[in-house]
């Protein structure tokens, strides 16, 4: 397979032992589902698998639920194109966001007993904050969703040499069955499986990966030669006013990445925090993120390594003459080096990864639309079994929908850059509310709606008008992201504090369990039996966590 193969040939050669793996793992995952079925008898059995599931079920699935194609093909793509930058979005861009959701807002999540992340902004504010998020995260939901099912299109393509279209419809289809059938508690035990079926799709492609361009000293002179000594480190070139591949600076590094867009997306994506919502007590929601930070930490060798070898194996991968977008990193290496049987692993690895991410998506959309919105503003005050019904419909409109938005991530080559721009659009000016709102008790109740509307608008402009448009020179989009994110978050913190000041705070006992140094019932209820282990203690994992992120920046760091 020469490196000029045009990509709509890319195909791997598959033969009837990997399609006998693919074909036991789609087995093994309907069957789940019909065995979660029997314990959906309830709307929160659907949606929160009643609150019952374990920490370290939740805490894989946590993981597992990111672990779609913002991971594998996005970041593969992100590490072809950038380097070593990719270590970013792990150690600085979601482990202190995700000690940060674990040890602080937990509690309030987990305490106010809400069913989902806009309903806490209902307790916070109003109806208006509240109306506007859930709308707001149910259009984000599916767009994110749209960019795992086309990335599962990807591979089907690649195995079957299936039109996009129809790939995307079969795919869909699939993820719909077990969803629909055994609702989030079907969701949350596959994705305990898939996170081990990824792992042993990636591992296979690393170790390999190294091996062809001769281990990791080869694989960094290799690069060096080609791209430059910033390329192989996490900080070089990224002094104020210096040029990198990444087209971004320290500053915009810690504040966009490492701070909005990473605590916007961990602490208020409800696709994420709706595993942990599940769990069966307090402790168990908290240990939840922090669980799952530490395979976090380590991903993203299984991520970034291959995306670096595809950059030696093809030095102009991205470009028109190569014939290989970013995004085909992974599933060119899978048919360069993997020999069959492996190569099952591998396409199935990559199906459950994708099937991860979409379902998580899909599950938390029909959760935000049954409870958030059709239950609070269109029929009000049906039985239970009415919205049951109703979350097994509107998830299949939702896939439905996802099907269309596929397409749209079609047209991204790097969908890395693409998910970090819709997060710049929705997650950050929500966290600004969530932030404000859980810290500062006079903020309005009408501020919150203001904000999220501010500041979702300015990252628009900022991305759409000043970036497209040109009137600010930025190297890249991933640049453009996080100074979107910066825009976004600065506008909506600006009009909050405005707002608030003009406008009338809610009354103190109506905060309760809902801003920092107040308590709900729910926040002090005393440890389960054994959760006041000393290794179970959630500031000792948070912490572990952090510092060991903090140390894996040295190596990479001269």
């Amino acid at each position: 397979m020469p490196p000029t193969l045009l990509a709509a040939e890319l195909r791997l050669p598959a033969n009837w032992l990997d399609y006998c793996l693919l074909a036991i793992y789609f087995l093994f995952v309907l069957g789940v589902g019909f065995l979660a079925r029997k314990s959906v008898k309830t709307s929160l059995d659907f949606f929160l698998s009643g609150r019952s599931l374990p920490a370290w079920v939740t805490g894989l699935a946590f993981i597992s639920a990111n672990l779609g194609a913002t991971e594998v093909l996005g970041m593969a793509a992100n590490s072809a194109q950038y380097g070593v930058y990719t270590v970013h979005w792990y150690w600085i861009g979601a482990i202190p966001a995700m000690v940060f959701l674990g040890l602080v807002m937990m509690p309030f999540y987990y305490g106010s007993k809400v069913r989902s992340v806009p309903e806490f902004l209902l307790l916070r504010f109003d109806k208006s904050a509240h109306l506007l998020s859930s709308v707001l995260f149910a259009f984000a939901a599916i767009l994110i969703a749209g960019v795992n099912l086309y990335s599962l299109a990807i591979v089907v393509e690649a195995l079957l040499g299936w039109p996009e279209w129809v790939a995307i419809v079969v795919a869909g289809f699939f993820v719909l069955a077990y969803i629909t059938i055994g609702g989030l508690s079907s969701a949350i035990y596959n994705e305990v499986l898939q996170f081990f079926v990824i792992l042993a799709a990636l591992i296979p492609i690393t170790v390999l990966g190294l091996k062809r361009v001769g281990g990791w000293d080869g694989l960094t002179d290799s690069l060096t030669a080609q791209k430059g000594g910033d390329f192989v480190t996490a900080w070089g070139g990224t002094g104020i006013g210096s040029d990198n591949p990444l087209g971004a600076n320290w500053l915009t590094i810690v504040l966009g990445l490492g701070f909005v867009l990473s605590f916007g997306y961990w602490t208020t994506n409800f696709a994420e925090v709706q595993r942990a919502l599940s769990a069966k007590n307090l402790s168990a929601a908290q240990r939840t993120p922090l669980i799952a930070a530490f395979p976090k930490i380590f991903i993203v060798f299984l991520v970034m390594i291959p995306g670096l070898v595809a950059a030696v194996l093809v030095p102009k991968i991205g470009q028109a003459s190569s014939g290989l977008e970013y995004n085909d990193a992974i599933p060119y290496l899978m048919g360069q080096l993997l020999p069959n049987g492996v190569l099952g692993i591998a396409i199935t690895g990559l199906v459950a990864a994708f099937m991860a991410g979409m379902a998580a998506n899909v599950s938390s959309f029909n959760t935000v639309f049954t409870t958030d919105i059709w239950a609070k503003y269109v029929k009000r005050g049906q039985e239970d079994a009415y919205y049951l019904r109703f979350g097994r419909l509107i998830t299949v409109l939702g896939v439905l929908a996802s099907m269309g938005t596929a397409f749209l991530a079609s047209t991204f080559s790097n969908i890395m850059s693409y998910l970090q721009t819709l997060f710049s659009f929705f997650n950050v000016p929500m966290f600004v509310v969530f932030i404000i709102g859980m810290f500062w008790k006079r903020a309005s109740m009408v501020s919150g709606f203001w904000g999220l509307l501010a500041g979702t608008v300015s990252a628009m402009v900022n991305y759409f008008v000043i970036y497209k448009q040109g009137v600010i020179d930025i190297p890249s989009d991933q640049g453009a992201n996080f100074v979107s994110a910066i825009v976004g978050f600065v506008a909506g913190a600006v009009v909050m504090v405005a707002v608030s000041l003009f406008t009338k705070p809610k009354p103190i006992e109506e905060l309760q369990g809902l801003v920092y140094g107040t308590k709900s019932p729910g926040m002090s209820e005393p440890p389960a039996e054994g959760d006041d282990a000393w290794y179970r203690k959630p500031a000792l994992l948070g912490w572990s966590a952090i510092i060991l992120a903090a140390a894996c920046y040295i190596p990479f760091s001269f």
